[in-house]
C-alpha cells in the first residue's frame, strides 16, 4: 500500500516539473526588432542577357542573330579583310584604275604568281584583298554568269548586273536544307573592287561578304584602307584624266604601304571604253612609276 502511494505520488511530481522546465526555457524578454539583412547583389553574368541564347549560339551561329540584331560570323568576315593586301579603285570620265599593293614575304617567290587583278569579262576586271581563295569562287561564278549571258541573249553582261550576281552568291551561306544546292559553310573571307565599262560608261562597284555592294568613284580597301580612304577623300575630284588616276593610285599606295614602293611589289589595271580591261605590263608599270613625286 505505501509502495503504491508512493508510486502515484512521483507520477504527479512529474508533469509539474517538465511545466516548469518548459516555461522557464522560453525567453520571453522583450526583443529589439532585427532589420532584415541587405539583399546581396547579384553577380554579373560574363555575357550580356541574350533572352535565352548562349553565347556561343549567337556567336558562332552562320545564320542566328544575336539580341543586338549582329550577325558576328559576317562582322569576322569583315574583320578579315582588313587583314589583306591594300587595293584601291579610282572612276574617272574615261576609264576606271585598279591598283593593288603585292606582299612580297619571301626572296624565292615569284611575284607573277601573285595575282591580285583578274578579269572577269573582256569589259570588268576586280581587285580583290582578304583571302584567294574565296575570291576565285566569286570570280568563277561571274565568270560563268557573264558567259551564259552572253550565250543566251547574244550581249555583253552589265557591271552592275555582274556585281549583282558576285553578291547573290556571297548570302547562299549557311546549313542549308537537305536536297538543297550546296551552299557555303560560311561568309566569304574577301572583298572585291569590280571595274567595268558599259552603256552606263565607266563603274566601280565595291562588293562585302554581307552581300552588299555599293557604287564609289573612288575606293580602297585591304589593311591600308582607312589611310588611304582619307587621302582619296582629298586628292579626288570628278575632272581625274586616266593618266591622273594612275598617279593618284600609286601615290595613295605609296603612303599606307610598309615596304618601300617599286614596280615589283604593286599592279595596275584599267577598263576603257576604247581597250576594256587590261593589267599593265612591267615596262608600263615602271614608267608610271617614275612619274610619282620624290617624297
Amino acid at each position: 500500500m505505501q509502495i503504491f502511494l508512493r508510486s502515484r505520488l512521483f507520477f504527479q511530481i512529474i508533469p509539474v516539473a517538465c511545466h516548469t522546465i518548459c516555461y522557464s526555457s522560453i525567453d520571453t524578454s522583450p526583443k529589439l526588432a532585427q532589420a532584415p539583412e541587405a539583399a546581396q547583389p547579384k553577380p554579373t553574368p560574363p555575357y550580356p542577357a541574350n533572352h535565352g541564347l548562349t553565347p556561343l549560339l549567337t556567336d558562332r551561329g552562320i545564320n542566328t542573330f544575336s539580341p543586338e540584331g549582329r550577325l558576328f560570323q559576317v562582322e569576322y568576315s569583315l574583320e578579315a579583310i582588313k587583314l589583306g593586301s591594300t587595293a584601291i579603285g579610282v572612276a574617272t570620265s574615261e576609264g576606271v584604275i585598279l591598283g593593288v599593293e603585292k606582299r612580297v614575304t619571301s626572296t624565292l617567290l615569284e611575284t607573277s604568281s601573285v595575282e591580285k587583278i583578274v578579269e572577269i569579262d573582256r569589259h570588268i576586271g576586280c581587285a580583290m584583298s582578304g583571302l584567294q581563295a574565296d575570291a576565285r569562287s566569286m570570280i568563277e561564278h561571274a565568270r560563268v554568269e557573264c558567259q551564259n549571258h552572253h550565250f543566251n541573249y547574244n550581249e555583253a553582261l552589265g557591271v552592275e548586273s555582274t556585281t549583282q550576281a558576285i553578291c547573290d552568291l556571297a548570302l547562299r551561306f549557311g546549313e542549308g536544307a537537305e536536297g538543297e544546292e550546296t551552299i557555303m559553310s560560311r561568309p566569304f573571307g574577301v572583298a572585291l573592287l569590280i571595274a567595268g565599262h558599259d552603256e552606263n560608261g565607266p563603274q566601280l562597284f565595291h562588293a562585302e561578304p554581307s552581300g552588299t555592294f555599293y557604287r564609289y568613284d573612288a575606293k580602297a580597301i585591304g589593311s591600308g584602307s582607312e589611310g588611304a580612304q582619307a587621302e582619296l577623300q582629298n586628292e579626288y575630284h570628278k575632272s581625274l584624266t586616266i593618266v591622273d588616276a594612275e598617279t593618284l593610285v600609286l601615290k595613295t599606295l605609296k603612303q599606307v604601304m610598309e615596304e618601300k614602293l617599286d614596280s615589283k611589289n604593286v599592279q595596275l589595271a584599267s577598263v576603257t571604253k576604247e581597250k576594256g580591261f587590261r593589267i599593265y605590263t612591267d615596262e608600263e608599270m615602271a614608267a608610271v612609276v617614275e612619274r610619282l613625286p620624290a617624297n
